[in-house]
């Protein structure tokens, strides 16, 4: 057994024994004698026996783990205000964490637009996850913006189709194009409701160790970069199955 499982398995002894004492009769007369001895007993048995320590240890983080991705899908899922293509009230959901500026998030959309267009039971939310420059923090201001006068879809579209760099310029241009009011969209990019939507999803992709764009969420499928059309579909079908 090893130092650091060592020390496990007598904080474990010790967690034990408190335990047992715990359970037992309030008139039981518990020595320091009788709780040595138990706690004896119960180290030498898991020295005898290093694998249940290990088993247990295993599955403790385990439940560790779902645990914090039961944590990271509550704050997600909490898309109130996101901007969204879709079906609003599909089964299926995907969420991605995009950057106007990733090259990588533009050729997704390919696929996700497609998939959204021959699939009417699927919601694609945007978590706005501007990381790779100042001007990726003012367009997903504006897709949020966007997205509260009801024309994010093609403002979306604009954006990821269009080359080049993306400006201020650029960004109005997507907006005005997809009927946005220019004026309230400027004033609502700078609104304490789109900071804190971006902020959300800030602390979304920490929970999910998300650090780049994009960012996929099928499900309980997290995918940390791009994936094709195929792939998608597959791990579709896999949540469907799972939840049906």
């Amino acid at each position: 057994m090893t130092r650091t499982l060592r020390s496990m398995a007598i904080g474990l002894v010790l967690a034990l024994s408190g335990l047992i004492i715990s359970v037992l009769p309030a008139s039981a007369d518990i020595t320091e004698a009788d709780r040595a001895t138990i706690e004896t007993m119960l180290e030498d048995y898991i020295r005898a026996n290093p694998e249940l320590v290990r088993q247990v240890l295993v599955d403790l983080a385990q439940r560790e783990a779902e645990a914090a991705m039961e944590v990271a899908l509550t704050i997600l899922q909490n898309d109130d205000g996101d901007p969204f293509m879709g079906n609003p009230d599909a089964g299926t959901v995907i969420y991605e964490f995009s950057d106007y500026n990733c090259g990588y998030c533009k050729r997704v959309f390919v696929a996700l637009r497609q998939l959204i267009e021959e699939d009417d039971d699927i919601k694609l939310v945007i978590k706005e996850f501007p990381i790779l420059s100042q001007s990726s923090l003012l367009a997903a201001q504006a897709a949020i913006a966007a997205q509260a006068q009801g024309v994010f879809p093609a403002f979306h579209v604009a954006m990821m189709t269009s080359r080049g760099a993306v400006t201020m310029d650029s960004i109005m241009s997507a907006a005005g194009d997809a009927g946005a009011d220019l004026d309230r969209l400027q004033r609502d990019m700078t609104s304490a409701e789109v900071a804190m939507i971006i902020e959300r999803t800030r602390a979304a992709a920490q929970q999910l160790d998300i650090s780049g764009t994009p960012g996929l969420v099928i499900g309980r499928e997290v995918i940390p970069g791009a994936i094709d059309i195929d792939q998608m579909r597959q791990i579709i079908a896999e949540e469907r199955a799972r939840t049906s």
